[in-house]
């Protein structure tokens, strides 16, 4: 190859699909060029939609694509099972990005908020998600006759609160995926002796802030 031209992850422009997909294949997630534009539009979406309800603190279009898009898909390899339940999904983070990047995985979106709920539902309506269902209550208030698979939860609670709320959600061999900024040696001291934990550094592309992902799993 010709080291004078540029390679496509140094002409990509920030915040364009091309960008998108060469973050998200550092995440070991591979998106083709629809993927992206979808996941685009879903930050179109989001951004309309903000303008009415403050469904998130962060504007900047560049901000969005990191802090939401790649954040969300940075534990897309840490999934286990089908069924996966996003607790606290806001806006529907990570829950959407996930759901679209694994389609033969059926994805539950729950928060207690009605609005962010209802955007959630409207997003997964315009990017044509087929495996993603809404809920809106208090995840410790729900009762599922069937565990999930995967739990995972962004900025919902500190752990030993966590496992409290998820508990009613998980089965033996559920997987509980923290998604945390700074490790949290705290909240992991905090956890009762019943859940066993791994943890795993977390690198974002574009992203400086710290990130780590903490897996709660029951005890055998």
């Amino acid at each position: 190859m010709n080291s004078s031209q540029p390679t496509q992850a140094a002409t990509a422009v920030p915040g364009s699909p091309a960008a998108l997909i060469h973050g998200a294949a550092a995440l070991g997630v591979a998106l083709t060029e629809h993927d992206a534009e979808r996941l685009l539009h879903l930050l179109d979406e989001l951004a309309r939609w903000n303008h009415r309800f403050n469904l998130t603190a962060i504007a900047h279009r560049d901000e969005m694509v990191t802090h939401h898009l790649l954040d969300s898909l940075a534990v897309h390899r840490y999934l286990h099972g089908v069924r996966i339940a996003d607790v606290g999904t806001g806006a529907g983070f990570p829950g959407l990005p996930l759901a679209l990047a694994n389609p033969d995985r059926r994805f539950t979106l729950i928060d207690a908020n009605g609005k962010k709920i209802r955007f959630v539902g409207h997003a997964a309506h315009a990017l044509g998600l087929m495996n993603v269902e809404t809920l809106q209550g208090r995840v410790e208030a729900l009762r599922p006759q069937i565990p999930f698979d995967t739990v995972v939860a962004r900025a919902f609670a500190a752990l030993p609160a966590l496992a409290a709320a998820v508990a009613p959600l998980c089965g033996p061999d559920t997987h509980v995926l923290a998604l945390k900024g700074k490790w949290p040696q705290a909240e992991i001291d905090a956890l009762p002796p019943l859940w066993q934990v791994e943890s795993f550094p977390l690198a974002v592309p574009g992203l400086a802030e710290s990130r780590c992902l903490i897996v709660l799993r029951a005890r055998n």
